[in-house]
């Protein structure tokens, strides 16, 4: 069983274990780079991939469920905060922390820049179906890791809710 996100006529299937790394790195990133309340969103939509929480086999969005703005300029700014992101990402921000090494996370990262940077944000969508509304924006952040969680859904981030085997 796997999780699929999608986005400009193309998808990224990943395994289970895929994904967690996916959106390890991912939350790394954003945790670091929102400060606008749309950032904190999609922060929220990144922690709503947790597997351990959500299920294993049970997550990915479609780049069409995002509310990306109300206007061209907000979907520009949306599209633009999530490339950057991305960029972070590759970047291996705070990989270190991982407590692990995330060897495909790269393909993976670039996979999924290559259909964001594609995809074309239809613009007058406030909410987008599954897209967290601004009162369930990720505000809340690990005192211990410093990375946006989804408080007061589930106690902690998702590295103080992984179970470790290592």
């Amino acid at each position: 069983m796997g999780n699929v996100f999608r986005g400009s006529g193309r998808h990224l299937d990943l395994s289970n274990g895929g994904t967690e790394v996916f959106i390890d790195v991912l939350m790394l990133a954003v945790s670091d780079l929102a400060d606008a309340e749309w950032d904190y969103r999609f922060a929220a939509l990144l922690t709503l991939q947790d597997q351990n929480v959500m299920g294993r086999g049970a997550v990915g969005f479609d780049l069409w469920d995002i509310a990306w703005g109300a206007s061209t300029a907000e979907c520009a700014r949306s599209k633009d905060f999530v490339l950057r992101t991305v960029g972070l990402a590759l970047c291996r921000h705070r990989w270190s922390e991982l407590g692990y090494d995330p060897p495909f996370a790269r393909g993976y990262l670039l996979q999924f820049e290559s259909m964001v940077k594609s995809f074309v944000p239809t613009d007058g969508t406030q909410f987008g179906e599954g897209f967290p509304s601004p009162e369930e924006r990720a505000v809340a952040s690990c005192a211990r890791h410093r990375i946006l969680s989804a408080l007061p859904h589930w106690e902690g981030c998702f590295l103080c809710n992984r179970p470790r085997s290592y």
